[in-house]
């Protein structure tokens, strides 16, 4: 009989608790108003996420791997063109590229940050790269500094995966407006997580947004006029009202995960073989997961199940190791820290609504994991 999960993680009921009021609220809005899709809670939603991150545009759309494609399309980025990902990270950052008809190529991450890694760009530009698409990657920005400097060097473009670091900055700068645009996520298990998919762009260029604005709705701002070969990609109204509820408590739940996360750095210093994530100099991480490695991953997770603890592993197949990219031709050993990380990686649970009490108790097994040997 398997233990029943005590500690898990990832629950969503504890937010509604907290703010059944509002949203409940906002739902009633929403339906007593008539108007689902392109309304009013929508632009407001544009404008106040716009104002949080210090941008002058947010369109809001579908999700987040939408639109990191709808830039790269508004950008004409596209067949024969080239765009480095990532080598570590989920697989929809590439699958942005490969919808928008361009090619991924992979880059190692930094062993530090586990995000991509700027020394490493320049030996992977040719006459065809067009784009980088860093991630900040569990709500660690990436080294934007260094990735914007070679990138002005080159003439590249830079799209911001932003969706996992709702919150975070860079220095003095927000994710989400670090680059030339940010594809960003609102997925119910986000640090901002609406109650279905929904995502957004964001920018500082009005010449782009407009594009955006035209894509998202089959390529077309007047009805049965459509300019462009667009997607249908709209984020609702329910689920941007929700977003507005949840926006003005985004720094308060963000601080929870700080102080959870300064538990386990403190708990788990110097045991076992565990390798612990850490903050790089210039960066406010967030803490979207807090993940560890370990050679002993498999046997962890068993043993913290088997204490009703849970887990996750993000993520277990490298982009460049999954079917859907097999017939690119990459092959086992091609991208070796990727795929050391994804045999290792681990992620505890961690969230505003876990208690320290339970990231104290989580702490407690792992220790007790790698004191038997």
């Amino acid at each position: 009989m398997s233990t029943a999960i005590k500690i898990p993680i990832l629950d969503l009921k504890p937010a509604y608790e907290e703010l059944r009021a509002e949203l409940d609220a906002a739902y009633r809005r929403v339906m007593e108003s008539g108007w689902v899709l392109l309304g009013k809670e929508l632009e407001a939603f544009e404008a106040e996420y716009a104002a949080s991150i210090g941008v002058k545009h947010c369109v809001g759309v579908a999700n987040g791997l939408e639109a990191m494609q709808m830039i790269l399309m508004a950008r004409g980025i596209g067949a024969g063109d080239e765009v480095i990902v990532p080598s570590h990270g989920y697989i929809a950052t590439w699958l942005a590229v490969t919808h928008s008809g361009a090619r991924p190529i992979p880059c190692e991450p930094d062993p530090t940050s586990y995000n991509l890694d700027p020394e490493r760009i320049a030996a992977l530009l040719s006459s065809r790269t067009k784009a980088i698409l860093p991630i900040n990657l569990y709500g660690q920005p990436a080294d934007f500094t260094a990735i914007n400097t070679v990138a002005a060097k080159h003439g590249l473009f830079v799209l911001e995966d932003a969706a996992q670091s709702h919150g975070a900055r860079w220095h003095s700068r927000a994710a989400g407006a670090l680059g030339h645009a940010a594809g960003v996520s609102f997925y119910p298990s986000k640090n901002l997580g609406a109650l279905a998919d929904a995502g957004a762009v964001t920018t500082n260029d009005a010449g782009l947004a407009e594009q955006v604005l035209h894509l998202r709705n089959y390529g077309s701002m007047v009805r049965y006029q459509n300019e462009v070969i667009g997607l249908n990609s709209r984020l609702s109204e329910l689920q941007a009202a929700f977003l507005r509820v949840k926006l003005p408590h985004l720094p308060a739940w963000n601080a929870r995960r700080g102080a959870l996360a300064r538990i386990y750095s403190e708990r788990l210093r110097g045991v076992g073989d565990l390798a612990l994530p850490g903050e790089q100099p210039g960066a406010n991480h967030v803490w979207h997961l807090f993940v560890v490695r370990t050679a002993r991953r498999e046997a962890l997770k068993a043993h913290l199940a088997a204490h009703g603890i849970g887990t996750q592993i993000h993520y277990p197949t490298p982009p460049h190791l999954s079917r859907a990219y097999a017939p690119a031709g990459w092959k086992r050993g091609d991208f070796p820290l990727a795929e050391k990380y994804a045999a290792e990686v681990l992620s505890l649970p961690i969230g505003p609504h876990h208690t320290p009490a339970q990231i104290g108790e989580v702490c407690e097994s792992v220790r007790e994991f790698f004191a038997r040997g």
